[in-house]
């Protein structure tokens, strides 16, 4: 590890050498006027990532933890070995593109109050990843969060799309941004007691930017730092039906939970199970009438997915009540 660093980059792989290995050939070549440290945890994922890295990167340091601790856990813990005085955590199936990090890094040090900046996200066509920019979960955002309603008012600051409109700002504060790619202070992300644990993915980002805001800190999009995220590659890989789905309510309902209370975190259950009832209805009326095979198919995915929503908020999908992580030493 390089004293007094800079930077310290931080990546969490489960099953995502080949991304990962992208990843590092694009922060090299996005980062050679830095003091910078890299540093990969690999989740007990056993795809080969710390054979990769000792043959193509050496100077990356790497840490082998022998169980899953999902990503708050591993970030943390690599977190505790970093010593740069900003951080960087970024998703192994990203790839910045040039100049990223001098633009997130301006961004930060622009003001005393920015805590936490985060890029625009592209899918892997170049087009934009809206989800990089996200409000505070709330029951109504929750129940109207669909793509129909986003490319209808494209300009709301319901669904904080605003920011990707505006031509005049480069960097816009922001409820909270993607987890995939946050750089921070280092003092800020120690003082407001790193990543919590109480989710094993998805959320984390979220509960991270609302015990910013509490300490009064400003998260900020930065539009001109443009990072490549090919998504979804650790959890298409789990063998889990709808595996993601589920994951994504339960860390919803939890983030409820801590910070709005029970009673709250029980509406949204409640206004859960009752919009997939109603969408698996439609569903199931929509593939009566259609006899395309294809469209028939894609369908019966869509209405599974529902069905697997509304045993979640009914309790019956017991395995997600089990993702409680504890951060323990690899």
């Amino acid at each position: 590890m390089k004293s007094g660093a800079d930077l310290s980059i931080i990546i969490v792989n489960w099953k995502s050498v080949d991304y990962l290995r992208k990843c590092l050939r694009s922060i090299y070549a996005d980062v050679s006027s830095l003091r910078c440290e890299i540093i990969v945890i690999d989740n007990a994922s056993g795809d080969g990532c710390g054979e990769m890295l000792a043959a193509e990167f050496p100077e990356v340091a790497f840490i082998a933890s022998r169980k899953n601790l999902g990503f708050a856990g591993a970030n943390n813990l690599a977190f505790e070995r970093s010593v740069g005085r900003t951080v960087l955590f970024l998703n192994p199936d990203t790839e910045l593109l040039p100049g990223a990090i001098r633009q997130m890094m301006g961004a930060l040090y622009s003001s005393p109050e920015i805590a936490l900046v985060g890029a625009q996200l592209l899918n892997s066509d170049m087009s934009l990843q809206d989800s990089c920019i996200q409000r505070f979960p709330t029951i109504l955002n929750q129940l109207l969060d669909c793509d129909y309603l986003r490319k209808k008012w494209p300009h709301s600051d319901f669904f904080a799309t605003r920011p990707f409109h505006d031509r005049q700002s480069n960097v816009v504060e922001v409820d909270c941004v993607s987890g995939a790619c946050m750089l921070m202070k280092r003092e800020v992300f120690s003082a407001v007691g790193m990543f919590s644990t109480r989710y094993f993915m998805y959320t984390e980002d979220v509960d991270l930017c609302y015990k910013i805001k509490l300490a009064r800190g400003k998260v900020v999009y930065a539009s001109r730092a443009r990072v490549v995220h090919h998504g979804g590659r650790s959890s298409a890989l789990e063998p889990q039906s709808h595996f993601a789905t589920v994951v994504m309510r339960e860390s919803r309902w939890r983030f409820m939970t801590a910070w709005y209370g029970d009673f709250y975190a029980v509406g949204y259950r409640i206004t859960t199970a009752f919009s997939a009832a109603v969408r698996i209805s439609a569903l199931v009326i929509a593939r009566m009438m259609v006899r395309n095979k294809d469209a028939r198919t894609r369908l019966l995915y869509a209405t599974q997915k529902w069905i697997k929503v509304l045993r979640w908020s009914l309790g019956q999908e017991d395995w997600s009540r089990q993702l409680e992580v504890k951060v323990q030493r690899a």
